[in-house]
């Protein structure tokens, strides 16, 4: 299984003290960083989280929040913060990651948050994604921009796209959508799991597929780059989970969730989260639970 990995923390702080440094001062910045960073205890952490999207996109996406992350953690505990990130190329892996400990914490789907907590329960919710105030968001089944397809209802007989095997969207909302307006595998002509939501989204353009299932998000940016598709249906999905495996120490997880908790205004944090973050429950999956049972009869 192939992982991507990057750090960030005390090297990112390390990078902007050289920056803002004049060029006789370089090496006593670099010195007024290090020596603290080696002479005193810190917290190292692993942050895991699946490539949803290409890896390289992920890295890109994530790398000014955990480097917020990091530094506001910093001040919190007292001592320096670094968090390395680790990118599974599969939801299956990423999921084995954080039940394991392999990894600290992660950002998952609410699929793989029920899945994570199915193979060790004691994974804690630090903080859910905030979505204009709330924990909704919506999922999309999307067709080819000059399609005849004009309903849900008229997929019988045709193609679908689907993401992951473990996707919230990709598949568990998507067959629960399609069943409720009467279409089962049996209907289809033909489906396949495609992985990605811009693999699905670039098949549905192709004209590879007739519909496919992915993200609101994704959507946008495709059509954004000339991918000819368009929205035929959506639906409701919960928004994110941030979680803490089940040994992070109670201080660890309290000053993280602190953070994120009242981040909300930070520019660097609505590249995450667009409204920042909010508390969550356990209770608040349970509509996924529900999906995921309903999709055993796709």
């Amino acid at each position: 299984m192939k992982l991507f990995e990057w750090t960030f923390g005390i090297i990112e702080l390390f990078r902007e003290r050289l920056r803002a440094a004049a060029p006789a001062a370089v090496l006593a910045a670099g010195l007024a960083v290090l020596v603290p960073a080696f002479g005193q205890a810190g917290t190292d952490l692993v942050f895991g989280t699946y490539a949803a999207d290409k890896p390289t996109v992920t890295v890109k996406k994530y790398q000014p929040f955990l480097a917020f992350l990091s530094g506001r953690m910093s001040e919190e505990l007292g001592e320096p913060v670094s968090i390395r990130l680790k990118i599974a190329k599969e939801y299956g892996e990423g999921i084995r990651q954080l039940a394991s400990g392999e990894v600290d914490f992660a950002r998952f789907g609410p699929a793989s948050y029920v899945h994570v907590m199915k193979e060790n329960p004691e994974i804690r919710i630090v903080a859910m994604e905030s979505k204009n105030g709330a924990k909704r968001f919506k999922g999309v089944i999307v067709v080819h921009k000059d399609s005849s397809v004009q309903s849900v209802e008229d997929l019988a007989g045709l193609s679908f796209a689907f993401g992951d095997e473990l996707s919230t969207i990709g598949r568990y909302l998507a067959q629960e959508y399609l069943l409720d307006a009467g279409i089962s595998s049996a209907d289809l002509h033909d489906f396949a799991y495609l992985g990605r939501h811009d693999l699905v989204g670039e098949a549905v353009g192709a004209g590879k597929y007739t519909a496919g299932a992915l993200k609101e998000s994704t959507y946008k940016k495709l059509v954004a780059k000339g991918v000819p598709i368009r929205v035929l249906a959506s639906f409701d999905n919960v928004t994110k989970p941030w979680l803490a495996a089940s040994d992070m120490p109670e201080n660890v997880l309290a000053a993280m969730r602190k953070v994120m908790l009242a981040s909300e205004n930070e520019e660097i944090v609505r590249r995450i989260s667009k409204n920042g973050f909010l508390e969550g429950s356990d209770e608040d999956y349970d509509i996924i639970r529900r999906a995921m049972e309903r999709s055993l009869a796709f």
